[in-house]
């Protein structure tokens, strides 16, 4: 009897162990329930889930934040627009890279040449349909210059300043000094060739003391009216030479003989050559230049 006693004394002490053990047995399988049962549940089911369990918790609390939904495998998630904005940068133009205040800047400190203007220049502050007119460049004025242009306009530097003109009116020979009125009251017959009256009036302008000059007569080149002669000597007859000579392409000129010497147009690398002797003053033209023209 003593030890039918023993024996359940010791059942029942190993008994409430089984029901510990089993306790969180049961909590485990409970939750794993509940973790399966949520995995499965649709998203709609979860949120509606979600917010049982908020509203549970208290009418004071606020709402519980609906989660994002995950990144599908469709999802592109772009690392360039990440910190840039949605727009991309726009480049520059030509224009505002020529007007840059840097490139504007490097533009003049590197300039070093200067250039005749060959007629009169409006003066613009920029390139395009937007400048602004600041004056007027005269004919003749030695200005210097970047390289840069755009538009039909070169760059300039006026008191270290960009300004614009007109493109092709610059250049490293200075313009022709021909021009101005014959003053003297001298003048051509009608008739001549136009060259005869442009060599007239050219070297009028320049030597307005001189007022002979001879055209038309019966022999050569002169009864054509292509040839003409103006009567000076010494020193200023080889300065009104070599002007004519100076200019002979605007002027027309094919050949010019004074002090017994030519220049022609055909043989120009040559110089002045000397001729020989024609007997008299006149002949060998010591007393006036002899030019003709085309």
């Amino acid at each position: 009897m003593a030890d039918h006693r023993h024996k359940r004394d010791t059942n029942a002490r190993h008994k409430p162990r089984a029901v510990v053990i089993a306790g969180p047995l049961a909590v485990l399988a409970t939750a794993s329930v509940v973790t399966l049962g949520v995995l499965g549940t649709s998203p709609d089911a979860t949120d509606f889930m979600a917010a049982n369990i908020t509203s549970g918790s208290g009418g004071d609390q606020p709402a519980a934040a609906k989660p994002s939904a995950a990144p599908t495998r469709d999802t592109v998630l772009s690392r360039s627009s990440a910190g840039r904005g949605s727009v991309e940068n726009k480049k520059p133009s030509k224009l505002e890279l020529v007007l840059s205040e840097g490139q504007t800047k490097k533009a003049i400190k590197r300039a070093d040449r200067k250039l005749f203007t060959q007629a009169p220049l409006n003066i613009w502050t920029r390139p395009g349909e937007d400048a602004k007119k600041r004056g007027v460049l005269e004919e003749g004025i030695k200005v210097l210059v970047t390289g840069r242009s755009l538009f039909g306009r070169q760059e300039v530097v006026l008191d270290g300043v960009s300004r614009w003109v007109t493109a092709g009116y610059l250049s490293a020979e200075e313009p022709s000094a021909l021009g101005g009125d014959c003053t003297n009251g001298s003048s051509v017959p009608s008739g001549v060739s136009p060259n005869i009256v442009a060599v007239h009036e050219a070297v009028c302008a320049e030597f307005p003391e001189l007022t002979s000059y001879g055209t038309f007569r019966s022999d050569g080149e002169h009864s054509q009216g292509l040839a003409i002669d103006i009567m000076v000597s010494g020193d200023r007859g080889w300065e009104v030479a070599d002007f004519v000579r100076e200019y002979y392409s605007e002027l027309g000129v094919s050949y010019i003989i004074y002090s017994q010497n030519i220049w022609s147009v055909e043989r120009s690398g040559e110089g002045w050559r000397p001729m020989s002797d024609r007997g008299s003053t006149t002949a060998n033209h010591y007393d006036h230049v002899h030019v003709t023209t085309y």
